[in-house]
């Protein structure tokens, strides 16, 4: 097949199509006008998220028969147009849940125990060893809200710390085991000291830790988002950790993360979660890590050809 890529991906992937008899085009420069101008040559897409993949742009392309996504997130993708035009939708979500889940236990950890403000205390002098007394994971109850392959990764790095683990999932059923127990949300709410979110950004996930669900939880409790920003507020963070409803928030995704496009509300919000030092941020790279990238392109390659080799 004749496949378009069209953002920056790993060298790897090009030999291992071409490897396939496949004829590829990487073209990461290309902007949406010239993705427009070409597309209804291409049998194949492979994309990121450098463009809404929507029906004005699927209408341009009468020979496409998969689009892949180098990543897990699908919410750029029109999924109903595709499905009303028979065409495949493969996306990578195996190739970075090791990464998204050793980033989300290494954002725990350093909240538990003051990595950050130690490590800047010590290089200017400052020995404060009762300031820097740290929290245990031990113990402690941790919610996983959606098992899927991030979820269900970050659950398998947990199962040496001596924690108790609920899982939460609306569309599966069936995965508890020793080390997780299949729960309800209300569990969680009722139990939870962390709750950790893998789920993918849909109508119904987009907002949904409202103030009210967080004020649902009995105790106070740590959060993690390595998933989508848009499934909470910034304005839901501040109030939550004004209140002391939340202890800290471990956040490698936000509501919006073009900085340099928020609005003044939008300013004001983001600038009074950064003064937060119970607030630990990283750039959306939870599964950005360089094995993932390597990865992403093998599991890509895999599903492509498990559906055309024939």
């Amino acid at each position: 097949m004749r496949i378009l890529i069209i953002d920056q991906m790993h060298e790897s992937i090009v030999p291992l199509l071409e490897e396939k008899g496949h004829q590829v085009d990487y073209r990461p420069e290309i902007d949406r006008e010239g993705i427009l101008a070409v597309l209804q040559d291409y049998e194949g897409l492979i994309i990121r998220s450098k463009t809404p993949i929507d029906k004005e742009l699927l209408q341009e392309a009468p020979l496409l028969k998969f689009v892949a996504r180098a990543g897990a997130g699908l919410d750029n993708i029109d999924l109903d147009y595709l499905e009303e035009k028979g065409i495949s939708l493969h996306h990578a979500a195996e190739g970075n849940r090791d990464a998204v889940a050793e980033h989300a236990l290494g954002m725990l950890l350093t909240l538990f125990n003051h990595y950050l403000q130690s490590d800047q205390q010590v290089r200017k002098g400052i020995w404060d060893r009762e300031g820097n007394r740290g929290v245990e994971l031990s113990g402690k109850t941790v919610g996983i809200f959606g098992y899927g392959n991030m979820g269900s990764a970050f659950a398998q790095r947990l199962r040496g710390f001596g924690v108790e683990i609920l899982a939460y999932d609306k569309f599966k059923s069936g995965f508890g085991d020793e080390w997780v127990k299949e729960s309800s949300f209300q569990a969680i709410q009722e139990k939870a000291d962390v709750l950790s979110i893998h789920v993918p950004l849909t109508a119904e996930t987009r907002y949904f830790f409202s103030p009210e669900i967080l004020s649902g939880f009995r105790k106070s409790f740590y959060l993690i988002n390595t998933a989508r920003g848009e499934v909470i507020r910034m304005d839901t963070l501040n109030e939550v950790l004004q209140n002391g409803k939340l202890k800290g928030a471990a956040l490698d995704v936000l509501e919006k993360e073009k900085l340099q496009a928020l609005t003044a509300s939008e300013r004001l919000s983001f600038e009074a979660l950064s003064r937060r030092s119970n607030v630990l941020f990283s750039p959306h790279v939870a599964g950005w890590s360089h094995e993932s990238y390597r990865k992403i392109n093998q599991v890509l390659v895999a599903k492509i050809e498990g559906e055309w080799k024939g």
